[in-house]
C-alpha cells in the first residue's frame, strides 16, 4: 500500500508568498526560499509551488527563479502556473521539478495533456481542478479562479485520467482558506469513480481533517496551506497522529536514523 502525503502548498505572487480565502483577500506570508529551507526540515512529502498570476498576466513560468528554487528544495517539487507549451515542462523538469502541474491550458487545449503525457510520462503530470458549487451544482474554474467553465469536476477528472495525467489535485474554492475541512464527501464520490491518485486540497484546519481524508484509499495526498502558516501544527506534528490512527505515511525523520 502507498504510504500517504503530506504537502505544503506556496502560493506565489509576484515577489513573494500569498494566502487567502476562496481564492481572493490575499495576504503576504512570507519569501519562497526561506519558506523552502524551512519545509526541508519538517518531514513534508512533496512541496507545490504554484504561481497564481502567471497565466492571468500571460506570462511564463519565471524560469530562472524556479531554478533557483529548485536548488534549494532536497523534496519532491511540483511546479505550476503559466505552463501551456512542452518546452516549458521540459525545462521545468531539467531544471529540478519532479512534477508539473496544468490547470488552464487543459481547459482551453485538452490535447496538451495527452503531448506532454506521452513525451514525459503520467508521473511527471499533474492536472489541478479547482471548482466551486453553484446553486445546486459544481463547476470548474481555471485562470486561478477567475473564470467559470462549463465543466463538471468530476466528469472533468475523469476526462484528464482518459488523457493520461498521473493523478488529479482536486481543490474546492469555497474550502480554500476557510480551514473548516476538506470536501470530503465530493471527494469521496470522485474516488468511487477514478483510478488515478487523488490530492485533496482546499480546507484543512485541524489534524482530524487529515485523518478523515486520507482514510479514503485513493487519496493520496493532502495538500494545505493555512494550517501551515497560521497554526502552530507542523507536517511531523500531523504525520505523529496519523500513524497513531493507523494511516501510513513516511516517517522521514526515522526513515533517516534506520
Amino acid at each position: 500500500m502507498l504510504k500517504k502525503r503530506i504537502i505544503p502548498t506556496l502560493l506565489w505572487k509576484n515577489f513573494g508568498l500569498v494566502k487567502g480565502k476562496s481564492f481572493d483577500s490575499w495576504r503576504r506570508v512570507g519569501s519562497v526560499l526561506p519558506s523552502l529551507k524551512i519545509y526541508n526540515t519538517r518531514d513534508v512529502d512533496e512541496l507545490f509551488l504554484f504561481d497564481i498570476s502567471a497565466t492571468n498576466e500571460n506570462r511564463e513560468p519565471d524560469e530562472f527563479s524556479i531554478k533557483s528554487f529548485s536548488d534549494e528544495c532536497s523534496v519532491p517539487f511540483c511546479i505550476g502556473g503559466g505552463i501551456k507549451k512542452i518546452s516549458q515542462i521540459e525545462y521545468l523538469l531539467s531544471s529540478g521539478a519532479d512534477k508539473v502541474c496544468i490547470n488552464t491550458e487543459a481547459y482551453k487545449n485538452p490535447e496538451f495533456i495527452k503531448e506532454a503525457v506521452k513525451i514525459f510520462g503520467s508521473q511527471c503530470i499533474v492536472v489541478s481542478i479547482d471548482y466551486k458549487k453553484i446553486g445546486d451544482k459544481s463547476f470548474c474554474f481555471s485562470n486561478s479562479g477567475e473564470i467559470q467553465t462549463d465543466k463538471d469536476p468530476i466528469d472533468w477528472a475523469l476526462k484528464m485520467e482518459e488523457f493520461g495525467c498521473g493523478e488529479i489535485l482536486f481543490t474546492s474554492i469555497d474550502l480554500d482558506g476557510t480551514m473548516n475541512g476538506y470536501d470530503y464527501n465530493y471527494i469521496l464520490d470522485l474516488t468511487k469513480k477514478i483510478n488515478i491518485p487523488i490530492v485533496a486540497s482546499g480546507g484543512a484546519g485541524k489534524l482530524d481533517d487529515f485523518y478523515k481524508i486520507l482514510s479514503i484509499p485513493k487519496v493520496s495526498g493532502s495538500a494545505a496551506a493555512s494550517i501551515f502558516h497560521f497554526t502552530e501544527i507542523t507536517p511531523k506534528i500531523i504525520k505523529n497522529f496519523l500513524m497513531k490512527k493507523k494511516i501510513l505515511v513516511r516517517d522521514m525523520f526515522a526513515e533517516k536514523n534506520y
